[in-house]
């Protein structure tokens, strides 16, 4: 997919460790890395987006003559070092939940198990991937659910942060629900529908806005939909576009509608609506655009705004409330041979104490509803849960506060994608993975989605996930923890 060669795409000291860990003769232990995204204010639940770059990136991996020669030129790495990385290739194996999976704070979305030296190499790339994709995927989830099934378009390539965003933000767009986008180059490489009109400029180089509307017409007879703000959206853009409907009406052809750009588009959306339909054209649509996101959207739906399509940019591809999804990558155990050796790191914030350990999520539905109750973290090496038996999951730090299932199925999250550095998961389409997030996001209560304070899924730990976590932080800070 992208013919650059990335794998320079990483931070200096992941190339220092790999130094390292071959000077000391560690590069051949298996690590096992959890990449996962904390808690905050502003996010509650994100749709995994991103693997599909990832996959391609880690099954490319490899150093060059031009790579070798550069960091060579550095001179802050072995010659043992340099000629070792000329045959790198990933051999390790990669877990990940699906794009499109909702997933939760704390949730290994994406699990490394590798010889250390290349598990250490991807980390930058994998989030770099991971976590920009991510945090679109989810604000454009947001905003489809405030437009309650309208039609959604990403307009954000001009606002976009370069344009690997402006490309792969489009894609984790659509798999977040949008429709289209307005990025030709985006629709080319993943299939994405591509949607646009024209904007105010070309109003502006005709005589008049009816020269202009009617000139667009003859170029684009069945798919006409003007841009009405330019100069008066009521008194002379919508009354300009409904003359030019009537042309077209008389030449056979059906107008697609009108948009919306600035101005009060609850009062202008409502006015318009009244003026094309008593003209004679309630199937005309009204689309909107300028800023929106998903308060907006949901303000404007409960005004009664009559506008039938969205068009979002700038507060979308940028994710304008929260630019960041903050997710890392963490060491949570090592092998010596087939043991494992659980890690976890410490912190005086309790946030930032990982979970130990090689590890899968489950998913509990409520077999009456079929909605997704609670995820709970469990380690690969316990007994599988017995669906024939009551489930007690018990909170990850308040344990005193449980819930019982009796009638339920789980689902485990991650599946395996790359074994022995070979890809053995069969990637879906985009249009696959946006249909399963939709599915995703119908099988969970409205109480989870809502924009105003959603309530918290429950994610929990295993017991014996749990009381490892308990035992090595009281060996490693002491029985006060």
């Amino acid at each position: 997919m992208d013919k650059r060669n990335l794998t320079l795409l990483t931070d200096l000291y992941q190339l220092t460790m790999m130094n390292g860990y071959l000077h000391h003769e560690r590069k051949d232990e298996v690590a096992v890395f959890d990449v996962f995204f904390r808690q905050n204010g502003t996010i509650t639940y994100s749709l995994a987006c991103g693997l599909e770059q990832i996959v391609d990136y880690v099954l490319n991996l490899h150093f060059g003559e031009d790579e070798v020669s550069y960091l060579r030129s550095l001179n802050i790495f072995s010659e043992e070092f340099l000629e070792y990385i000329k045959d790198f290739k990933f051999t390790g194996d990669i877990y990940a939940v699906p794009e499109g999976t909702m997933v939760f704070p704390g949730e290994p979305i994406l699990t490394v198990k590798a010889p250390v030296i290349q598990a250490q190499l991807i980390e930058t790339a994998v989030l770099n991937m991971m976590n920009f994709q991510t945090l679109i995927a989810s604000k454009s989830a947001k905003i489809c659910y405030a437009a309650k099934g309208d039609s959604v378009m990403e307009f954000g390539l001009r606002r976009a942060q370069a344009p690997d965003a402006g490309i792969y933000g489009a894609r984790a767009a659509v798999i977040g629900g949008c429709n289209s986008t307005s990025n030709v180059l985006a629709g080319k490489m993943f299939d994405i529908p591509v949607s646009g009109t024209h904007a105010h400029s070309w109003v502006m180089n005709f005589k008049d806005e009816y020269t202009a509307f009617m000139e667009y017409a003859k170029v684009y007879p069945d798919n006409t939909l003007l841009l009405v703000d330019t100069y008066d959206t009521l008194k002379s853009g919508v009354p300009n576009a409904i003359k030019v409907f009537d042309w077209l009406r008389s030449k056979g052809h059906e107008p697609r509608g009108i948009r919306l750009d600035s101005g009060d588009l609850a009062y202008l959306s409502k006015k318009a609506r009244a003026m094309l339909d008593q003209a004679g054209y309630p199937n005309a649509k009204i689309c909107a655009s300028g800023d929106l996101d998903e308060k907006s959207i949901d303000s404007l739906k409960n005004q009664g705004a009559k506008i039938d399509i969205w068009g979002v940019g700038t507060k979308l591809i940028t994710s304008a409330d929260m630019p960041a999804l903050g997710g890392v990558y963490k060491l949570s155990a090592i092998f010596e041979g087939d043991k494992e050796i659980p890690k976890i790191k410490v912190s005086e914030n309790p946030a930032k104490i990982t979970n130990p350990g090689f590890k899968n999520i489950y998913r509990v539905y409520d077999n009456k509803t079929g909605k997704a109750e609670a995820d709970v973290i469990f380690l690969r090496s316990e007994k599988p849960i017995d669906v024939s038996k009551p489930l007690v999951l018990t909170h990850p730090t308040e344990r005193w506060k449980k819930i019982t299932f009796i009638d339920y199925t789980i689902r485990p999250l991650q599946e395996l994608i790359i074994k022995g550095g070979k890809l053995v998961y069969k990637l879906p389409t985009l249009k696959e993975i946006s249909e399963y997030a939709k599915k995703e996001m119908d099988s969970f209560w409205d109480e989870y989605k809502r924009l105003d304070s959603p309530h918290l899924f429950k994610v929990d730990l295993s017991d014996e996930l749990y009381e490892l976590k308990r035992k090595m932080l009281v060996e490693l800070r002491g029985p006060e923890i």
